[in-house]
């Protein structure tokens, strides 16, 4: 297994990520967004046996940490956290940063859709005026709604813990963090998600691929859970895997 370089892009514990590289050019970068519910409760460790795989593959695997909720995290620390490890790739001369897509999972795949979104975000808001722009995203079980995400009781409030309040108590947060609210993003999306996955409904992918219309495709894993897409073992993995490969062009 190649061994990851952790670099760091701000002063807090939290603010660095393990970039893997593959053995000669890689073909692409790819960046990993590990879950959690936004909650302090897991880290990128989530995303290692996804960058070793793509190393593998021929990827340049950058796997991002960021201020959670309970560590310093959440509106508007979490989304300036993630866009400023995307874009601390701007002016590495060994990776093809015309060539950036982004696999997060359930909550990163929330915040891998977000950074796709961050060319259309007001001047003023977190994360906007990106150095480095995404050519697409795979959300793995993604919280794409945090609207109806919240209401529907998933992740037990923890879309109101992000932001600090309900759809009702901070609007304007919800119109700048929820993906499906950043229509059109301008990049393909690809949603893979199990239609047994309790943690986050299938009904988040199916809701953002119907607002999105061709920017987006589903793709739905008969009999499976939440977490196998992130199983490098697993053919929900491989499907994750397959959907790079479209976003690419391969």
């Amino acid at each position: 297994m190649p061994t990851p370089l952790r670099i760091a892009y701000g002063d807090h514990p939290s603010q660095f990520g393990e970039l893997t590289l593959p053995e000669g050019a890689p073909r692409a970068v790819v960046v990993v967004v590990h879950g959690g519910f936004w909650r302090n409760r897991h880290g990128l460790e989530l995303g290692r046996p996804l960058a070793a795989d793509l190393a593998a593959a021929g990827f340049a695997a950058w796997n991002i940490e960021y201020r959670r909720v309970g560590g310093d995290g959440g509106w508007p620390a979490t989304f300036e956290d993630v866009a400023a490890a995307v874009d601390l790739l701007a002016g590495r001369e060994d990776l093809p940063l015309e060539e950036v897509v982004a696999v997060g999972h359930s909550a990163g795949g929330h915040l891998a859709t977000w950074l796709a979104a961050r060319p259309g975000l007001p001047p003023d808001a977190p994360g906007a005026g990106p150095a480095v722009r995404l050519r697409g995203v795979v959300s793995q079980a993604g919280v794409l709604d945090l609207v109806d995400a919240e209401r529907n009781g998933v992740g037990n409030g923890a879309q109101a813990d992000l932001l600090g309040g309900g759809p009702d108590d901070v609007p304007d947060r919800y119109v700048l963090a929820s993906p499906i609210e950043r229509l059109p993003l301008g990049v393909p999306v690809v949603c893979v998600h199990g239609t047994d996955d309790v943690n986050v409904p299938i009904r988040q992918s199916e809701r953002f691929v119907a607002a999105a219309g061709a920017e987006a495709e589903l793709v739905v894993l008969p009999g499976v859970e939440h977490f196998a897409v992130i199983d490098p073992t697993t053919e929900a993995w491989a499907a994750c895997r397959d959907g790079l490969e479209r976003l690419l062009g391969s």
